[in-house]
């Protein structure tokens, strides 16, 4: 998969508690909910309607559905959201500010020195994010993990302990980005960690092999979970502050692709397999003292790929949400609708935010506003129109 170089990346956000509760917490917690709420209506509409106003989760929303196909349905969106602000605001409770480095600032230590030394000074920024594993399965620092050596993954000769302290020696607070499952490279060589053909046991590749198909690291495998908590440890062990990982989903299955692997989708290890694989991940870095992330896409979600997703198992509590313009200048299409975003970026971003909102009420959200076609005051256009939603946390470009 060819990773797009998005370029330097400005970003505000406010955290939360990263250590959220233990599964079984989250079971209890919900169980001790019903309870409640089932006495609550047993007392009557009367009495329960104050009472749920008063306890309803921040950013719960309580319009319909929406099922658009025009930029002109969300002129009102503003006024819909506007009323979550205050309450997002009063769940968060640390400001960050950070820039993020391109892939080609990773290179050699002078070109991440003068990609640090070039960050704006005007803009308060505190922390410095830097591509360590991207999308594809490269890797741009010297990581000492054999298979990622073996598999041709290292693009770089950086040390981790370089690259932290290049960035603190620039007053910066280092933050790591990683990139999960969308990686070709160690299945390529390690046939373990990809998808198996069920019929002979043979590599899932997601083209034909003559239009260059890819095998993708799967969540089943052993290997694959080995090899990412290895690297999650070595970059938390390298004393990153906080770790954004991004890529946590399944390819892009077609049902014939799914007869061909012999998954049973309504299995529990189907079910739960990228939120297993992401609390691994979360455990191995909190421990090392990192917080963690996770970013989703607003298309993936739209288009009902929002399977990691599941806050009764999930421990990450912060979530990072892509919209990319490009992406949304295209239009994205399910199984029963065509979603077009025909606006302004703003508009645009609105309409995303509405379309998506009711899977993120259970995390602090940051917004991610990107696009190679999208100029940077559109950016920040959209940003405002977002900020005006209540979302305060944002990544730019």
């Amino acid at each position: 998969m060819k990773f797009k170089n998005k370029g330097r990346k400005i970003y505000k956000t406010k955290e939360k508690n990263y250590y959220g509760k233990s599964t079984a917490g989250k079971i209890l917690s919900a169980a001790l909910t019903l309870l409640l709420l089932g006495g609550i209506g047993f007392l009557g509409y009367s009495v329960a309607e104050p009472i749920i106003n008063y306890s309803k989760k921040t950013g719960d929303s309580d319009s319909s559905d929406t099922e658009s196909t025009s930029i002109s349905e969300t002129a009102d969106l503003s006024g819909t959201l506007s009323d979550e602000a205050s309450a997002v605001d009063a769940v968060s409770a640390e400001d960050f500010c950070g820039a993020s480095l391109s892939v080609s600032d990773m290179t050699d230590l002078s070109r991440l020195t003068a990609a640090l030394r070039n960050i704006s000074d005007s803009e308060g920024i505190e922390y410095v994010s830097v591509p360590l594993k991207i999308s594809g399965g490269e890797i741009y620092y010297a990581s000492q993990i054999y298979e990622a050596q073996a598999c041709g993954a290292v693009q770089s000769e950086l040390t981790l302990d370089e690259i932290v302290s290049a960035i603190r020696a620039e007053g910066f607070t280092p933050v790591a980005e990683l990139s999960l499952l969308r990686d070709n490279l160690l299945p390529q060589t390690y046939p373990d960690a990809s998808y198996k053909i069920a019929s002979d046991g043979s590599n899932w590749l997601d083209n034909d092999s003559a239009s260059g198909g890819k095998p993708w690291a799967s969540p089943f495998s052993e290997l694959t979970q080995t090899y990412l908590n290895s690297i999650a440890g070595e970059v938390a062990a390298a004393d990153f502050d906080k770790i954004i990982c991004c890529d946590a989903v399944f390819p892009p299955f077609r049902e014939s692709d799914i007869e061909l692997l012999g998954f049973d989708t309504d299995s529990e290890d189907f079910y739960t397999a990228l939120t297993l694989v992401v609390n691994q991940l979360y455990s191995s870095t909190t421990n090392s003292g990192s917080a963690m992330f996770l970013e989703v896409s607003a298309e993936d979600l739209i288009m009902g790929y929002d399977d990691v997703i599941q806050p009764m198992l999930l421990d990450v509590s912060t979530l990072v949400l892509d919209i990319d313009f490009d992406v949304l200048d295209s239009g994205i299409t399910t199984d029963t609708t065509l979603y077009e975003f025909a606006g302004t970026p703003s508009e645009n971003a609105v309409k995303a935010m509405d379309l998506v909102q009711d899977k993120l009420s259970d995390y602090n959200v940051i917004v991610r506003l990107s696009g190679d076609n999208t100029d940077e005051n559109s950016l920040l256009q959209a940003k405002d129109a977002i900020s005006d939603l209540g979302y305060s946390s944002f990544i730019i470009g």
